[in-house]
Order: structure tokens, then C-alpha cells, then sequence
């Protein structure tokens, strides 16, 4: 009785680790199938997003610096959209510190 509990228990939670994965993957936008607009109005919305921008590749996109971790700033960047081949975006990327000439 207790096996058997315990191989229902991991075979539910086999299944519930499946379908949160799925539901995980097709979460991601695909900038190939959004609107110019709607990638932009997402991350207004969101403030960040993890977006797929081909078939094996993705990226994070911010609205502003404040999305950013650490020491990061937000930068213009571009990603193709349904209907624009440069969308203008931000993405984070390392500040550029300048050194003073002492």
C-alpha cells in the first residue's frame, strides 16, 4: 500500500512537472508573430520580457533602467516583428564607466 502511494504520488508529480513545463515554453512572445506595437505595449505593460526572437533563441527586453539588475542600464535595441524588420526596444546591458584623466 505504501509503494503504491508513493509511485501514484511520483507519477503526479511527474505529470504536474510536464504540463508546468509546457505551459512554461509556450508562455515566452514571439516577436516573430507580435505587432511592432504589441511588443512595445508589452513591455510598457510588463516593464520586462522574455521574448523569442527565432526558433532556438530569445532575449530580455525592458521598458526602462529600472528593469534592470545590478549595475545594468537599459539601451536602445531592436528585434523583428511581424510587421518591422528593426522594433525599437531597450535591452540591459553593462554601464560604461569612464575613466577621469587625473
Amino acid at each position: 500500500m505504501v509503494k503504491s502511494l508513493k509511485a501514484s504520488a511520483l507519477g503526479t508529480l511527474a505529470g504536474v512537472l510536464v504540463v508546468a513545463s509546457a505551459s512554461l515554453a509556450q508562455a515566452r512572445p514571439d516577436a516573430r508573430t507580435l505587432t511592432c506595437a504589441q511588443v512595445q505595449a508589452l513591455l510598457e505593460r510588463e516593464g520586462a520580457a522574455t521574448i523569442s526572437t527565432g526558433a532556438n533563441t530569445f532575449e530580455r527586453y525592458v521598458s526602462s533602467t529600472a528593469s534592470c539588475p545590478g549595475t545594468t542600464v537599459a539601451r536602445r535595441a531592436t528585434v523583428a516583428t511581424s510587421d518591422t524588420p528593426q522594433c525599437e526596444v531597450r535591452a540591459c546591458e553593462r554601464r560604461v564607466r569612464r575613466r577621469s584623466n587625473d
